[in-house]
């Protein structure tokens, strides 16, 4: 069999770089069970007809088939299921299936694969995984939520080992408010439009303000005038008001804005701040609006982003609104692992190699193991009875710190430092940041 070819867009980590994905998402999981959300897991496929809402994301949608495809006696052929693209329209549909057994307010947390058949990049992959939390209620949801959702996620971002963070915030009805006041014919087109102020010039933004939301120059002026306002603290509510516009929906996103400004105290892990540019043309946002950036890694764009949603999940009689914020895992770590900046301890989770005199000790070296692994050490006997040095230069090759040397009085050897000790199996532990792998940071370069 020939080598196989990678396939672009399908990232696969060695054994020591998918010690650092496994740690970021233990991590996350920890900060949002602390604060009570539940983990769940969706399937794989959705029905087409859920996924595919006539836009831009429906060309990116894999579709399941089968190489035998139609009809069969087992029910109908899988041709109408596709594979999600978000954790977001599972979600949706997780509700609406599960209602009755749910109680609301729905807290939970998901960190899953997606799959989007898109042009293949750094920071955009075909598979990826994403970390999501949520909070849905029935029919109402507090607007407090958005303050805790965000909170959570900012709390989360911090414990992470990577680069300083920027969650950038906004609100829809802030925006929606101002482009009323301001008597824009199509508030909905303006807010699309405005979303696109990271891809194009502002002239460009200006003139489509013009032709596709029918703002007059004057107009589209006042509005990339509210987009440049982008500052750390709640002075935006003044700076906003200092332009002259007034409307009741103004207000209210103001307000709100200024509550999930002052409900997220930055650190210096993570800067939060209101960015009055931030739209998310998403049409189902309907007040708080997220992104999330990475310092020295602006060229992936966002690399998380959400906010609320009044109606996402309907089921004709009930409404459930809802408010989450998603943060892109893979979008996040492939890149930092392939550029050395995050990486592995070790490639393996032992953390002592038991060695063997001899074949005929292998009974003895095992319950070495056996008395180890009792007491949470993670351990492997060596493969095979070579001599002392070419055992250590094998744990060395597997980045195991500790050798251990059984016999009448057992020993540990550090193959770091060189210092070898009597121990005792029942007794002896490697220090704690030796025990599991754990997640080495190397400064980031030009």
């Amino acid at each position: 069999m020939s080598k196989p070819t990678p396939l672009s867009g399908f990232p696969e980590l060695l054994p020591a770089q998918r010690v650092v994905e496994r740690e970021v998402i233990a991590s996350l999981s920890r900060t949002f069970e602390l604060h009570g959300f539940a983990n769940i897991e969706t399937r794989v496929v959705e029905p087409l007809e859920r996924l595919a809402k006539g836009g831009e994301i429906d060309k990116e949608i894999y579709v399941l088939r089968r190489l035998q495809a139609g009809e069969s006696q087992d029910g109908p052929s899988d041709s109408g299921l596709g594979m999600h693209f978000d954790l977001t329209v599972p979600f949706a549909r997780y509700v609406l299936e599960n209602a009755g057994k749910l109680e609301f307010p729905f807290r939970r947390f998901q960190i899953q694969p997606a799959w989007r058949g898109e042009r293949p990049q750094e920071g955009r992959y075909r598979q990826f995984t994403q970390a999501d939390i949520d909070i849905v209620g029935r029919d109402e949801l507090p607007f407090h939520h958005d303050v805790e959702v965000v909170r959570v996620m900012v709390e989360a971002l911090a414990a992470l080992p990577v680069p300083p963070l920027s969650v950038q915030l906004n609100n829809r009805k802030l925006i929606q408010g101002f482009y009323r006041g301001l008597g824009i014919a199509d508030v909905t087109a303006a807010i699309r439009v405005i979303d696109k102020l990271d891809k194009l010039p502002a002239e460009q933004v200006a003139a489509q303000l013009v032709e596709v939301a029918g703002a007059t120059p004057e107009q589209a002026e006042r509005c990339l005038e509210l987009a440049r306002i982008r500052v750390p603290d709640t002075s935006f509510v003044e700076t906003v008001r200092g332009l002259g516009v007034t409307d009741d929906l103004l207000e209210t996103g103001l307000a709100e804005l200024a509550a999930v400004v002052d409900g997220c105290p930055a650190s210096d892990r993570v800067r939060v701040e209101a960015n009055l540019r931030i739209a998310r043309g998403l049409d189902y946002y309907t007040g708080t609006v997220v992104e999330i950036f990475m310092s020295g890694y602006e060229r992936l764009k966002s690399v998380g982003g959400g906010g609320r949603y009044d109606a996402l999940a309907d089921d004709g009689r009930t409404t459930y609104p809802g408010v989450g914020v998603s943060f892109g895992v893979s979008r996040t770590l492939v890149p930092l692992i392939a550029d050395g900046v995050l990486s592995g301890s070790r490639p393996v989770p032992s953390a002592v190699l038991v060695a063997l005199v001899d074949e005929e000790s292998r009974p003895g070296s095992e319950q070495v193991a056996a008395a180890l692994r009792a007491r949470g050490i993670p351990c492997e006997v060596a493969p095979s009875p070579q001599k002392f040095g070419k055992q250590i230069r094998f744990a060395e090759r597997r980045g195991i710190p500790f050798v251990w040397f059984p016999g009448e009085s057992h020993e540990v050897k550090d193959i770091r430092s060189g210092e070898q000790v009597p121990a005792d199996p029942d007794q002896w532990a490697p220090p704690h940041g030796d025990l599991r792998p754990t997640i080495v940071t190397k400064e980031q370069t030009s």
